[in-house]
């Protein structure tokens, strides 16, 4: 019968042992429960958990049962040093029957002031044959009480489950120190004095997206495509007391309409055919974080009901579920439409205007920003010499051809142009001949399209060499030098022709 007795609480002790150390990740707390445990259960008088500390490869208690704070500062051990040194050199474990009759033992922890008839059992903490430390226990063994191999079964199996915590604490204070670096470095990146821009349009929209940055307020975010809205709203997150929670981006024109809803708020399982799990939605997942909707005007007419819900009441369901989940996500919102003419147009709720315009923020086209195209070409221009490895840059003709230029498509339409120009250029240096000829200058006009006279064999040859000239344009992506090599003719050959079929402008 005592041996039954025995068996359940050695069983107890492993169970409870096991809950403990996949609780949590806190290590002084998880590993001193399982002292605790181990000296409720087995009838341990005192106990340590020992770790290597890498560095200085030396033992320290980090766990300990039995022993008050001083004694735990004293019980330090190198490789090979008393009984717990050897242990841990050795990877085997160790048992002392008397530590008074022990030379080797050196209670360091001077813990222990009557040492007869105390037994010591020492186990090696390892995952395969990566030693991390050691666990100790003090034992006074009787003929009525306790048996050694069993309490060495026992304290084998506690020290795998403490290597495997130990390790996956290790892997868990790896991730989160990186998860720390990540985020310094999205704050340091999202600041706003690395925003480019000095134009005073753009310094005043800077001035307000400063104010409202620290705030959790709604903010609706105004401008044509490629304006940098998403930038404006990471900025917001990053600078903001949620910088440590997730932003999360949905943009409604790239999801079918028939999915938007499953996207913002999620699925319950079973809701319908297929849904074999629960599925969160953007909502959920960016609690007590930021969620940016890109493109809110595309949202459909019945589920602005539903997000202006969500905006109100700071709640939402679930398809499929009536229980209602709060959420304390901040609400950054974006479009390129005019919401006031969609609200004359019945296109949008003007409730739900109303609710997300709390703080508007128009950011203003590049175009209305022409002093700020060579700083943004600058900072292209090194950013992507540094990605593609090149060491181009543009001459003061192309710049000013550039800036010249409307930017129909933006900062966006910029920042690809001039990584094309940088990985397709062959020389040092940018002139204004390897520009596209599709960039529509500000102050030039297109000039009508040669027609070939039959009669005249001059013209005839003139059409022809046009012709060619605007096909070797298309097939070069407009780059003049490309083009040029492929028709025999050197760049300034091929510029003078161009200019005299007026083909400065567009190849079409």
């Amino acid at each position: 019968m005592d041996r039954f007795i025995r068996k359940n609480q050695e069983l107890s002790a492993i169970l409870d042992i096991s809950r403990v150390l996949t609780s949590s990740f806190d290590l002084d707390k998880n590993l001193n429960a399982v002292m605790e445990s181990l000296a409720g259960q087995l009838e341990m008088q005192r106990g340590c958990v020992f770790l290597l500390n890498h560095i200085s490869r030396e033992l320290r208690i980090v766990a300990a049962y039995g022993l008050t704070p001083e004694e735990i500062r004293r019980g330090k051990y190198r490789i090979g040093e008393g009984i717990v040194g050897q242990v841990i050199e050795s990877g085997q474990p160790m048992f002392i029957p008397n530590i008074g009759a022990e030379p080797k033992f050196l209670n360091r922890t001077d813990s222990r002031p009557q040492k007869s008839g105390v037994s010591f059992l020492c186990i090696p903490i390892g995952l395969d044959s990566h030693i991390m430390g050691v666990i100790s226990v003090d034992r006074i063994y009787t003929e009525e009480r306790g048996n050694v191999d069993d309490d060495l079964r026992v304290l084998s199996i506690v020290a795998s489950f403490i290597a495997q915590f130990v390790k996956l604490w290790e892997h868990f204070q790896q991730a989160e120190q990186e998860c720390g670096n990540l985020r310094s470095q999205l704050k340091e990146k999202f600041n706003l004095s690395n925003i480019i821009g000095e134009a005073p349009s753009f310094q005043h929209i800077l001035k307000s997206v400063r104010k409202v940055a620290t705030t959790d307020t709604t903010v609706l975010l105004l401008g044509e495509s490629g304006t940098g809205k998403e930038l404006i709203a990471q900025t917001l997150h990053y600078q903001s007391s949620r910088s440590k929670e997730p932003f999360v981006a949905v943009n409604m024109a790239a999801l079918p309409e028939n999915l938007i809803e499953a996207e913002l708020f999620g699925v319950e399982k079973g809701s319908f055919t297929g849904a074999t799990t629960r599925r969160l939605g953007r909502f959920e997942m960016a609690h007590h974080g930021t969620i940016f909707l890109d493109e809110i005007g595309e949202l459909p007419l019945n589920l602005q009901v539903k997000l202006l819900r969500v905006l109100q009441e700071r709640k939402f369901e679930r398809i499929g579920s009536s229980e209602s989940i709060p959420v304390y996500a901040r609400i950054v919102a974006a479009t390129n439409r005019n919401l006031l003419e969609e609200v004359k147009k019945g296109n949008f709720r003007e409730d739900l205007y109303w609710r997300l315009n709390v703080v508007p923020v128009d950011l203003p086209p590049l175009r209305d920003r022409v002093e700020d195209v060579p700083l943004l070409l600058d900072f292209y221009m090194k950013k992507f010499n540094g990605m593609y490895g090149r060491c181009v840059r543009l001459d003061p003709e192309a710049i000013g051809q550039l800036t010249a230029y409307r930017w129909p498509g933006n900062v966006r339409k910029l920042a690809n142009l001039v990584e094309r120009l940088v990985i397709m250029a062959e020389q040092d240096v940018i002139t204004g001949e390897d520009l596209p000829f599709n960039l529509v200058s500000l102050t030039q006009k297109p000039i009508p399209p040669i027609s070939v006279d039959a009669l005249n064999l001059g013209r005839e040859i003139e059409g022809l060499e046009r012709s060619r000239i605007i096909k070797a344009l298309k097939d070069n992506n407009g780059v003049q030098q490309q083009a040029a090599r492929s028709l025999g003719f050197t760049p300034r050959q091929l510029g003078y022709r161009m200019k005299k079929y007026g083909i400065g402008l567009r190849y079409d």
